[in-house]
């Protein structure tokens, strides 16, 4: 699966995955979370207790109020599965996420 990954102090990356549920949580380095943040049919996979983690660094915000902890990735839905970020959508949100965020670590 070709997904989209943005990890905190990096600019994102492309990278290819196998669509299983061990290589999603190795990307995000636990147990994934998916939300939809955005109005296309991209999904945002994160860390479900990133916030929890003290370890795990801010790293972007996806709206005004949202800051995701940790690695997260992009890619496309197809009804109940997972797919591949379309190179359309690979760009935007290469470059929607291209501005690297630094947070105080103190900030929750």
């Amino acid at each position: 699966m070709n997904i989209l990954v943005i990890e905190p102090g990096k600019r994102p990356y492309e990278k290819d995955i196998p669509d299983t549920l061990e290589a999603m949580q190795e990307t995000v380095g636990g147990y994934i979370q998916v939300i939809k943040p955005f109005d296309d049919n991209v999904l945002l996979v994160c860390d479900e207790e990133g916030l929890l983690k003290p370890e795990q660094k801010q790293n972007r915000h996806v709206d005004s109020r949202t800051v995701i902890r940790g690695a997260f990735f992009l890619c496309c839905e197809d009804g109940e599965d997972f797919t591949d970020l379309t190179p359309e959508l690979m760009k935007k949100y290469k470059d929607y996420f291209s501005a690297i965020e630094y947070f105080d670590d103190k900030e929750v």
